[in-house]
């Protein structure tokens, strides 16, 4: 067993990568996966639910998927809105190549895989997809979510999937209360829920 998280930087598993067919934007696809990085084994269920439940995202703008892992949410976007920026973050070194790879694979020139650091300070986002990273712990949580939820743009919504059971309902309420960002809890599907935050 590796003890390596999603979340590592520098994943030490076998960077043994594998193809997978998954449906994404209504179009069936084929993607490049890996251990070492958020569900290796294809789409997710709780992104699964999230991308069943979001409505289309703005034609134009930045675009951020947080958290990106391999890359579904961000593909769905890029092929969603083709004229838009899409934005894949995340701290996994292993993940951004993939999400790269699966992007010029696709022909989709419109995606910017990049490290936190690496967006520029002043991007502010059309809108936010994501499935974050629960297991990190609640202060790393906390911190992600202080750092990118106020780049929203005037209007623009956050859309972000989280099991019931991992604390989706007091996550909501931390938002508002911290943040000063209404929460609404869109969806319930599958064991998740799907909160809309307002910029």
């Amino acid at each position: 067993m590796s003890s390596d998280h999603y979340f590592t930087a520098q994943p030490a598993s076998d960077d043994e990568r594998r193809t997978r067919t998954v449906r994404l934007a209504g179009r069936t696809l084929e993607v490049e996966v890996a251990a070492g990085v958020f569900s290796p084994g294809g789409l997710d269920k709780g992104t699964a639910v999230l991308l069943d439940h979001v409505p289309a995202p703005p034609a134009t703008g930045d675009l951020l998927d947080l958290g990106c892992g391999w890359g579904p949410i961000t593909i769905s976007l890029a092929l969603a809105a083709p004229e838009a920026t899409v934005w894949a973050v995340d701290v996994n070194e292993r993940a951004l190549d993939l999400v790269r790879r699966n992007a010029e694979r696709l022909g989709l020139d419109n995606v910017r895989a990049a490290l936190p650091d690496d967006v520029p300070d002043d991007v502010r986002f059309a809108a936010c997809w994501s499935n974050p990273p629960i297991r990190v712990g609640k202060q790393a949580l906390h911190d992600l979510l202080t750092r990118w939820l106020p780049r929203l743009e005037p209007d623009a919504a956050a859309w972000l999937v989280v099991q019931k059971n991992l604390g989706s309902d007091s996550l909501a309420r931390w938002i508002t209360e911290a943040l000063g960002l209404p929460v609404e809890r869109t969806t319930s599907s599958k064991g998740f829920r799907v909160l809309r935050v307002a910029g």
